[in-house]
């Protein structure tokens, strides 16, 4: 569904999308706002989301954590007075700007090591939700707007 989500976006909201890696427990990405909004960008990412996520889990009656994820959700909702009945995603997150082809490098590194760095793979390649695999040039999971000075 994440991928899904930056699929959308990149179709229906004018982002251009240059790496990302999905977690089990967060996602890392690397995306530009063609409309020079980031913030409104992320905002309509995390809610596309967030709703996606939400429906698949109440229309999964073979969910076994079922109740309890929509419990948590909607636990997370009322504590951080949200207005929605579900909260899925945390309110901060933890933009850098990327202001040079050393710093890009750094970060696209970073991000697709992340899976090796946390025990579940050996090569960055191997992640099925990342895109090293685009920039290997290898079968991906989406679409993504590579960086064009990379080797």
């Amino acid at each position: 569904m994440i991928t899904d989500s930056i699929s959308y976006c990149r179709a229906e909201k004018n982002m251009d999308c240059f790496a990302f890696c999905v977690m089990p427990s967060h996602v890392h990405m690397i995306f530009r706002d063609q409309n020079s909004d980031p913030q409104s960008l992320l905002k309509n990412f995390k809610r596309y989301t967030a709703r996606s996520v939400n429906k698949a889990i109440q229309n999964n009656v073979q969910e076994s954590r079922r109740d309890w994820m929509l419990w948590m959700m909607k636990r997370a909702a009322i504590k951080n007075g949200n207005k929605a009945k579900h909260q899925f995603w945390q309110h901060h997150n933890k933009p850098i700007e990327l202001w040079s082809p050393k710093v890009i490098k750094q970060k696209l590194d970073y991000i697709h090591n992340n899976p090796v760095e946390s025990g579940f793979v050996t090569r960055p390649i191997v992640w099925k939700y990342s895109s090293a695999r685009n920039y290997a040039d290898l079968p991906a999971e989406i679409e993504i707007d590579l960086v064009g000075f990379m080797e």
